[in-house]
């Protein structure tokens, strides 16, 4: 490994060596190169990354283009003979253009300093596209811009994901799915959290959130976890010039009440900008429950609450020591705190001297620390650089939990303790080379160390395999995986054509104990390539195809063998012996733009190795009970398609809106007893062989009404339909959202008011065959009135000049290594 790793090394150096001979202005005969310098007009200070366009006279078709450096400064060559447009634009400045000609004698134009005048109504243009939500289909992503619409839906980044294209979040557990599939990877600002995902997306403050995008076929620059891709949520980073900030938050009253707050501060000047962020998630969240046994005449009833305490904060400092140098370094601090209770009782119909009940209150109290450093090094030529990152990720839970248990129940009172301690050490360097004006060449190596500790004791009992109950012994469990990876993408321009390849190289390797003694070990090394080919023929149309390789990796709930939860009938383990789960992927979309907005169009396969899914399976140890826990299945495969429109029919109404359709054949096995057995023994348990076609459709309609330049309404539909996998059948899920904002104070401040499930239809019905006849439904406070307040204040001049975000860079695809 250490070989491999010293040979990419070496070939870093090497095209990063001939590269000066490169970065000097082409001075020949056979093209042209234009320079200049772009200035804030009234400041007279550098306009950092604005767009530099240079499109043909005679046609206006776009001829190529770039961003301006620190210093202002841009460069574009290898341009024919002929006459140019050249456009200059930035968010808060007017459109500069101007007119120049390229011939044999004047190959090498100096264009002078050019001013940007400030757009005196381009700020209420900005927020005004800040009130509503906008989805924006690049080449490897659908980004969706969070308005004020959104993140009125509820106080946390869940409840927003529940209400965009192609994402689902279970009320209930908090599981996410793309594209109706839960392996899913989860980032924050392009970085991958300890945090568990259903806790760090309730801790979010919706106010916090920028954008959400979804990367469904990730390139080979990306890290290849997560089956159905990736979801990276970008949090609002401010970076004007001088002293600004945002503040924003929010009351939600369902059954309870919930908080949430949010503060974003920054101050640049100079070489330096300083920022912070800090957000509260205070509440109480009600969910209940039933499942009735069929056979057994039987109900089973929940009562949940839980009081939730989370804090986010985030602090970071830019050092720009000059045009080519910038050092980065940011910490993210969270602390959840909370109390958890369940109520379950099983009523006995026919046998009320069965009946039994258990009472469970949890504490919990986790602190997630996050430290980052990055280096990055700009040479002379446009979007040439290297770049280093270390991140630190700490995460430390302690959790108790007491049972109390009434009625028939074999087991006394008891209490769980569980303790666990998670690192994660990333080292990336990334290297972006340019070649030339139509083609580029980006390089990475990557480091990634993860460690799981988990102590668990308790004061229960459980049976042995003889079936003797004895005293639950205690389990230290650990669980480390090592990854190493290096990648390689080449992309290039032909025409209205554009292609890029690449390649990622991984290895592997895992080792878990329990109690010391080795459980489980794999070791493997992989290859996940990656391709995309874009044909845009006029600037309203684009058609793209694409294919990547991904895996899914188990995670620690998945192959944790300590009990998780457990009810009368219940109880919850991992799976220590899981294998990853491989899929290769193709997608093909199309978007079109037109005079009221965009269409987008894709359709994707999915072929799946070794599956990965839930598993419920008769206790062995007691046949009254049953195990849930996750297991490795056939191979399959899965398809689906998506629409989604962005649309002003109007000019007071704007309509998001989207369907989508996934159907997956799952194939597995699954566990029974015949019915009417009076006392059944293991040799009783029948297994089956299951195939089932699931097909899963969801539509999204969102709209919002311009009353008044002052006064927004919004309108919210959505519908799930009926879905059916190995385990159960759940039915359609619907619901109703109305709500209104209004801009003050020139439009600095937003007051908004949301009533989420008008009619209160929302709930998870459910039924199942296997191991036992079942029906289930489960209600949460879907039905809530949010009230929300959001004010911006400072100096306000919108010049962005935050670092390089990873994995963010759509245009020059640097870094790219998480």
């Amino acid at each position: 490994m250490k070989n491999r790793f010293a040979a990419l090394l070496w070939l870093c150096a090497a095209f990063m060596a001939p590269a000066h001979a490169l970065e000097n202005p082409r001075t020949g005969l056979e093209y042209g190169q234009i320079s200049g310098n772009v200035i804030d007009q009234n400041l007279q200070q550098p306009v950092a990354y604005a767009s530099v366009v240079v499109k043909s006279a005679s046609d206006n078709t776009t001829i190529d283009g770039g961003i301006t450096r620190e210093d202002g400064t841009f460069e574009i060559g290898k341009l024919p003979d002929g006459q140019f447009i050249l456009e200059v634009q930035y968010i808060g400045y007017k459109t500069y253009s101007k007119t120049f000609d390229i011939s044999r004698d004047a190959r090498l134009l100096n264009l002078g300093t050019i001013a940007l005048e400030e757009e005196a109504t381009e700020l209420k243009g900005v927020e005004v596209v800040g009130e509503r939500t906008t989805i924006e289909q690049k080449v490897d992503r659908k980004v969706v811009n969070v308005g004020k619409d959104l993140t009125t839906m509820g106080p946390t980044a869940s409840d927003i994901l529940n209400n965009i294209p192609s994402v689902s979040v279970d009320q209930q557990t908090g599981e996410l799915a793309l594209r109706g599939n839960t392996n899913v990877r989860v980032m924050v600002d392009g970085k991958l959290s300890n945090v568990p995902v259903a806790q760090l997306l309730r801790q979010i403050p919706s106010t916090s959130i920028k954008s959400i995008e979804l990367i469904t076929n990730p390139s080979a620059k990306f890290n290849p976890e997560g089956m159905s891709g990736i979801i990276n949520i970008v949090l609002h980073k401010n970076a004007n010039i001088g002293f600004n900030g945002n503040l924003n938050m929010g009351l939600t009253k369902g059954e309870e009440a919930k908080f949430n707050s949010s503060l974003d501060l920054n101050y640049r000047n100079g070489k330096f900008n300083v920022y912070g962020n800090a957000g509260t998630n205070i509440g109480k969240y009600v969910n209940d429950g039933v499942i009735n046994r069929l056979e057994e005449q039987s109900r089973q009833q929940f009562d949940v609450l839980s009081n939730n305490k989370s804090y986010l904060y985030k602090f970071g400092l830019d050092f720009y020591l000059d045009d080519y140098n910038t050092f980065s370094v940011f910490t993210n601090q969270n602390q959840f705190v909370g109390d958890f209770s369940v109520r379950t009782a099983v009523d006995y119909a026919t046998s009320p001297q069965r009946n039994l009940g258990q009472d469970m209150l949890s504490d919990q109290n986790n602190h997630s620390r996050q430290y980052n450093f990055d280096y990055k090094h700009l040479f002379g030529k446009e979007g040439h650089s290297i770049e280093l990152e270390a991140d630190y990720n700490r995460f430390d839970n302690s959790e108790a939990a007491d049972y109390t248990v009434t009625g028939a129940s074999p087991y006394p009172d008891f209490s769980d303790f569980v303790e666990t301690e998670r690192t994660q050490t990333t080292v990336n360097l990334d290297y972006v080379n340019p070649l030339d004006s139509l083609s580029k060449l980006e390089l990475g190596l990557q480091a990634r160390l993860f460690e799981t500790l988990t102590d668990y004791n308790s004061t229960g009992f459980s049976y042995n395999a003889q079936g003797q109950l004895v005293a639950t012994p205690s389990t230290a469990f650990r669980y480390d995986t090592d990854i190493y990876s290096a990648y390689a993408t080449y992309s290039r321009t032909l025409g209205k054509w554009s292609v890029q390849a690449g390649i990622r190289a991984e290895t592997v390797e895992v080792a878990a104990d329990t109690n010391q003694v080795r459980s489980f070990t794999d070791s493997y090394f992989q290859l996940y390539p990656s391709a995309f080919i874009t044909y845009s023929p006029g600037e309203k149309d684009q058609f793209q195809l694409s294919l990547s390789r991904r895996v899914d990796r188990p995670g620690l709930s998945q192959v944790n063998p300590i009990r998780e939860f457990s009810t009368p009938v219940i109880s919850s383990f991992g799976n220590p012996a899981l294998l990853p789960q491989f899929t290769l992927s193709y997608e093909a979309n199309y978007t079109r733009r037109f005079k009221l907005g965009s269409i987008t169009a894709g359709a994707f396969y999915r072929s799946i190795s070794d599956e990965i899914n839930r598993a419920l399976y008769i206790d062995r140890l007691d046949l009254n009970r049953i195990v849930l826990t996750y297991d490795n299945f056939d191979d399959t495969d899965a398809f689906g398609v998506e629409v989604s429109a962005n649309l002003k029919p109007l000019t007071w109404w704007n309509v998001n809106a989207s369907f989508d359709l996934y159907q997956q054949t799952q194939r597995g096995f699954t566990e029974s007893l015949p019915p009417g057995l009076t006392d059944p023994t293991e040799d009783d348990i029948v297994t089956e062989a299951l195939s089932v076609n699931n097909i899963i459709w969801n539509v999204r309609v969102n709209n919002n009404l311009q009353a008044t330049k002052k006064l927004t309404f919004q309108v919210f539909g959505m519908y799930r339909g009926r879905q059916q996998t190995l385990q159960f059948t759940q039915e359609p899920m619907y619901m109703i959202n109305t709500g209104a904002r209004y801009a003050f104070a020139d439009g600095k401040g937003t007051l908004s008011l949301n009533v989420n499930d008008v009619f209160d239809w929302m709930s998870s019905r459910i039924s199942t065959e296997y191991p036992i006849p079942q029906t289930a439904e489960f209600r949460w406070e879907n039905r809530t009135v949010y009230l929300g307040l959001s004010y911006r204040f400072g100096s306000g001049k919108n010049r962005a000049l935050s670092r390089k975000r990873r994995d963010d860079n759509t245009k020059e695809g640097g870094g790219g290594i998480f």
